[in-house]
């Protein structure tokens, strides 16, 4: 017989299994109620709780210019923020209260875009705010909402309140790394740029070598212990490595400066601007402009046209066709071309020269083809001996390196567009016709950016050798470099060296005695050749009653033993429009600025300690130039009486002898406007403006010209305008 009592015992069972299956039910359905209808109070339940684990970003590497500069470097940023929650304001809000007109005063002080009353109202604002779950005050309230320096956030945290600890005052911050660039837009196509919300790259070096840049985020264990959080470390960030480009922060400046000048010059008034100098014998891209007027009229670096322009290059194109025609030897320099009167008929077509207009060139040589940029002689040359089998000489052309893809590290680039000629199977060109070859020849009918042009006339200047351009040199971190990018050769020669040292010469007759005389200079040998082309408009079309222009000048110099390649292209409307007579001038000045940094003196121009050197003077207040040269030691033939120490002006001329400085006198009315050509800025403001002229200055030197000519009777408020060179 069983000792328990079933008739008992089942009952008992039958109850706690009925009161199990009511929890059972009881938990599913709170858990359906919480996903259903408490589910949003829970997600922000969730949202505002601090995670355990929390990323830590890396330092980004710095990018350095060839000589170690700083071109763009991370620096922290601050963003503020109350905690109306904090324990501060638990404890009631006198001390808040009291602090306030103090607060808002000195945010006012520091941030003067708001006045200390917006910052009173804006402030109470966050701490009377009613939040989602019924609390009062926000927990993440911006005190300012844009980002500030580090030199700014530590004077607001230095003011009454915030200077509490965070816990207490409820004042905190997040960082951020912002990306700067010390020398701000100097060749920041180039350098590249920054999301700075979204902390990634998107344009440049800083977009092509972002992985190496960003480094390795780390993270943190984020845990609360006695109502304060603590940052455990569990993996710590890996800050990213420096590149070190082949930028020349010097010969950047200088070239710069000069294509702007040319660009802002009122005969140009250029659209768009591109300068690129490169080493000749590693490639090195030393300096790189891109120049582009705004809707402000103001010249900006907004897109690097120097490796994304591509377009019809012109006249410069003109030294690869010759190249392949010497190269195959099909002509030398004695050939002798009938240009004729300047115009003539190809294939129904009329071919011009520059100066069809003045008769043309009648009967020139080779040399002397390329030192004029006749089309007529170039595009002859090419019909005559390539006509039959074009295909032959656009692999001549792909031979030299003119067609190379360079495969450039930098987002952007675009390889030059040469097409082929193409048969179908009846041997008929399908993308070809007769005119095609003797326009191709001279620069039309081909798409090629200023980076692919000068790289090839690099190589001419290194002996056929073609280098890669290089941007970055190699990759650095904690002083030890970690990476090198060595120098690359694309081709070892890309035409015999008879060829290379023919247009070498050819090159350098172009400036010395051809339209590219004002790309040279009289300290040193450049080669070079120019090119003007007709490009289109913003349509597509070349005919739409604007003409465009596209103006080069590639070359090297010094051409006896060449360091550096140089190409200078402008976009201008209408004319005039020159090559050799804009761009050259641009290519001139930075040739000559680069070498100034290199050239040495001669041995006759040296001057000791004892050596009498004549200064130059300028006109205008000479009581003060007699001043100075007294007591420079130099001897001056005055022709009046007076003391520079009396503190009046005696205006005049000086001129410069051989061992003194002659001053003379000269008489100035009140009431007609005075000659101030030959003086200098100070000297020519203070004199018109003192006779009631309103002055605007243009250039720097001595004044060349003045608006409002001297002699003229004066009416007060008038603009005189001088110019100085």
């Amino acid at each position: 017989m069983s000792k328990f009592e079933n008739d008992k015992v089942m009952p008992r069972y039958m109850v706690i299994a009925v009161v199990l299956t009511l929890i059972g039910v009881a938990v599913i359905g709170k858990a359906f109620y919480i996903m259903t209808a408490k589910k949003q109070y829970w997600t922000e339940v969730a949202d505002r709780l601090k995670r355990d684990s929390v990323p830590v970003k890396p330092v980004r590497g710095n990018i350095l210019s060839s000589d170690g500069q700083l071109m763009a470097s991370s620096i922290p940023q601050y963003t503020i923020f109350m905690d109306f929650q904090a324990a501060a304001f638990e404890d009631g809000d006198s001390l808040w209260l009291d602090k306030l007109d103090s607060i808002c005063t000195g945010l006012n002080r520091i941030f003067p875009q708001m006045t200390a009353e917006e910052f009173k109202q804006r402030l109470e604002e966050g701490r009377h705010r009613v939040n989602k779950n019924g609390t009062t005050g926000a927990r993440h309230w911006p005190v300012w909402k844009r980002r500030i320096n580090y030199d700014t956030y530590v004077e607001v945290k230095s003011l009454p309140f915030f200077n509490m600890p965070k816990y207490k005052s409820g004042f905190h911050e997040e960082e951020f790394n912002s990306r700067r660039r010390p020398f701000g837009s100097l060749a920041q196509r180039v350098i590249g740029g920054m999301y700075g919300a979204k902390d990634s790259a998107y344009f440049g070096l800083e977009q092509s070598y972002d992985s190496i840049l960003r480094g390795t985020p780390g993270f943190t264990m984020r845990r609360k212990v006695l109502n304060k959080y603590m940052n455990i470390p569990v993996l710590l960030p890996v800050d990213g490595a420096d590149i070190v480009t082949t930028i020349d922060v010097n010969m950047q400046d200088i070239a710069e400066r000069a294509l702007i000048d040319m660009l802002k010059d009122p005969n140009v008034n250029g659209e768009l601007g591109v300068a690129i100098v490169m080493e000749v014998e590693t490639g090195d891209v030393k300096a790189i402009v891109n120049m582009m007027r705004n809707e402000n009229g103001n010249y900006v670096e907004a897109i690097n046209s120097a490796i994304s322009y591509r377009c019809e290059p012109g006249s410069v194109f003109k030294v690869a066709s010759f190249l392949v025609a010497l190269d195959d030897e099909v002509v030398d320099t004695s050939y002798v071309i009938h240009t004729g009167c300047g115009v003539q008929d190809m294939h129904g077509r009329w071919m011009k020269d520059h100066n069809w207009r003045r008769g043309g060139y009648g009967d020139i040589n080779v040399a002397r083809t390329l030192e004029v940029s006749s089309n007529i002689g170039v595009s002859h040359v090419i019909d005559k001996f390539y006509g039959k089998e074009p295909e032959r000489y656009v692999k001549g052309l792909y031979r030299v390196g003119i067609h190379e893809d360079l495969k450039l590290p930098l987002v952007g680039y675009l390889p030059p567009r040469i097409r082929m000629p193409e048969k179908n199977k009846r041997g008929q060109y399908t993308n070809w016709s007769k005119t095609a070859l003797p326009w191709m020849s001279i620069g039309y009918e081909t798409q090629i950016a200023p980076i692919n042009t000068i790289t090839f006339y690099n190589a001419i200047a290194n002996n056929g050798k073609m280098m890669r351009p290089r941007f970055v040199k190699k990759v650095v971190k904690n002083g030890e470099t970690i990476a090198e990018y060595p120098p690359q050769v694309i081709k070892e020669r890309i035409a015999k060296p008879k060829a290379i040292k023919t247009m070498q010469t050819i090159l350098e007759h172009v400036v010395s005695q051809g339209l590219g005389r004002k790309a040279g200079s009289p300290l040193f040998k450049v080669a070079g050749k120019t090119g003007t082309a007709q490009v289109a408009d913003q349509y597509g079309g070349y005919h739409s009653g604007v003409t465009r222009y596209w103006l080069s000048f590639a070359g090297y110099f010094p051409a006896d033993q060449p360091r550096y390649s140089c190409i200078v292209c402008i976009k201008k409307t209408g004319l005039p429009a020159s090559g050799g007579g804009m761009s050259g001038v641009v290519f001139h000045h930075i040739a000559e600025g680069v070498m100034a940094r290199n050239l040495k003196m001669r041995v006759e121009d040296a001057n000791d300690e004892n050596s009498l050197v004549i200064p130059d003077v300028k006109d205008g207040d000479i009581a003060a130039a007699g001043y100075v040269l007294d007591r420079l030691g130099i001897k001056t033939d005055e022709s009046w009486d007076g003391s520079y120490a009396n503190g009046n002006p005696v205006w005049g001329n000086a001129e410069k002898m051989a061992d003194k400085v002659a001053l003379t006198k000269r008489t100035m009315t009140t009431d007609m406007a005075p000659d101030v050509t030959g003086m200098g800025a100070k000297d020519a403001v203070y004199l018109l403006e003192s006779r009631g002229l309103r002055v605007k200055v243009c250039g720097r030197g001595k004044v060349k010209r003045q608006s409002y000519p001297a002699g003229r009777e004066i009416v007060d408020g008038s603009e005189c305008v001088i110019t100085l060179e």
